[in-house]
């Protein structure tokens, strides 16, 4: 089996909400959009916020009492764009979980959550380059 993810989905409480985390908050613009569900085309992968009722009818599931165990993580091209990273999603609904700081294994981060309670890791790694396309290259 081919070592990738197609798609990632989101379960969220307020659709608009998390359009405005996602939209205003990463800049980033929706591909589709219908009345449950947004789609982000991401670099190699999509991201989808599904109202999580919803969510958790189409794959036969309850839905989640609280959030996961998993962070998704957004990497910078350096230091200096961390803070003003968590600081915009912050303006536009999320929540800081962990101020910005350097890790034990080097670079910089911080945490926050978008409005349903998913964690992101905003990040710098040194070792990790970033294209100009997007995408991360692990260890180089």
């Amino acid at each position: 089996m081919q070592q990738q993810i197609s798609v990632i989905t989101l379960g969220v409480a307020d659709l608009p909400r998390s359009r405005r985390f996602y939209v205003e908050g990463f800049g980033w613009k929706p591909v589709l959009e219908v009345p449950d569900i947004i789609f982000y085309q991401m670099n190699g992968l999509m991201l989808g916020t599904w109202l999580a009722a919803s969510l958790a009818e189409d794959s036969r599931r309850p839905p989640p009492a609280g959030p996961g165990a998993f962070s998704l993580a957004h990497n910078v091209t350096s230091r200096e764009a961390v803070q003003p990273a968590l600081d915009r999603l912050v303006q536009f609904g999320g929540t800081l979980l962990r101020a910005a700081d350097a890790p034990p294994h080097g670079g910089f981060r911080g945490y926050v959550a978008d409005p349903d309670g998913h964690a992101w890791e905003i990040a710098f790694n040194p070792a990790w380059p970033i294209s100009p396309e997007g995408y991360v290259t692990f260890g180089t």
